[in-house]
């Protein structure tokens, strides 16, 4: 278990290394990765960040701040990390709870843009201390290319990070490309692997899957998806079930499948369209309500099954 959810680590153990010591260090660097960027633990950098406290960033959420700001400008704002009033005011946040007062919503548009907030000489400035941040939507990414990292400094050729679904594969698997199932977005699929969508095969590449089929609430009939659009302030709502994403790192591929999800399919389509730098599998819905799906021509080389 780490940060919410499980983690898994695959490698080829070429030299001997006991697996029992090898998870014992993942576990301290994933528990101390917490003590950064987690929104969960009240001591957190972040969380002291965005009470005001004094507190200096240590390198991981310096790296990942600067590495957000980089998808901010990229994505047109639809990623953004300073959505955190927003994402608690809907209720997704740490404590759950709802404040359905649209006027308050939108007065919190005001508290939203990472072009509000600057690191500069190791401390983090914000234009009005009422700006949260949340590295939900990254941190997750983020947090299995430390892992690599970590099995890379250990000379290990071959290997998977997985943690809650975003996954980073350096070589193969005994001769044979890895292969990582994308669940099928229905909603409240709650057991990954029992209903795929498809399967693809990677190597040396990092896969990230955002969705709206498991994270989210329905009041007087209208869905609340957890992916709330920074630009408007509000849940977004389009026709995009799921948009998995393959990047060279995983920060990257969980970003960018995040503000996916923002943009929706036809501007998810124009923006990969100028970014050849990824590869995407996007499923949606047509106007019958029926599953439809499209990918970028190169990620068809990698789908075995669909």
């Amino acid at each position: 278990m780490t940060q919410g959810t499980t983690y898994s680590v695959v490698f080829e153990n070429n030299d001997g290394m006991d697996p029992v010591d090898m998870k014992a260090e993942t576990d301290s660097i994933l528990a101390r990765f917490d003590m950064s960027l987690s929104l969960y633990k009240d001591s957190s950098i972040v969380s002291k960040i965005n009470r005001n406290e004094e507190v200096i960033p240590d390198k991981w959420f310096s790296d990942v701040f600067q590495r957000s700001k980089e998808i901010f400008r990229l994505t047109g704002g639809a990623f953004d990390i300073t959505v955190a009033p927003l994402v608690k005011a809907w209720g997704f946040g740490p404590d759950e709870r709802r404040i359905n007062d649209h006027e308050l919503i939108d007065s919190l548009r005001n508290l939203v843009g990472l072009d509000k907030v600057v690191l500069r000489d190791g401390r983090i400035i914000k234009k009005d201390e009422r700006i949260m941040l949340d590295f939900n939507a990254i941190a997750q990414g983020y947090a299995v290319d430390v892992i690599a990292s970590f099995l890379d400094e250990h000379g290990i050729g071959s290997y998977l990070v997985e943690i809650g679904g975003e996954v980073r594969v350096k070589g193969d698997k005994g001769g044979s490309l890895w292969k990582i199932g994308i669940d099928r977005p229905v909603d409240n699929n709650l057991s990954p692997g029992s209903d795929l969508t498809a399967v693809i095969e990677m190597k040396d590449r990092s896969l990230a899957t955002s969705g709206n089929y498991r994270k989210f609430y329905v009041e007087d009939g209208i869905k609340y998806s957890h992916t709330i659009d920074p630009r408007t302030g509000y849940p977004a709502r389009n026709r995009l079930l799921s948009a998995t994403i393959l990047a060279s790192e995983c920060y990257a591929a969980d970003a960018v499948a995040t503000a996916c999800m923002v943009m929706g399919k036809d501007k998810t389509i124009e923006f990969l369209g100028r970014h050849p730098e990824f590869d995407a599998y996007l499923v949606y819905s047509d106007e019958e309500g029926n599953f439809r799906t499209w990918m970028t021509d190169s990620m068809k080389g990698f789908i075995s099954q669909y």
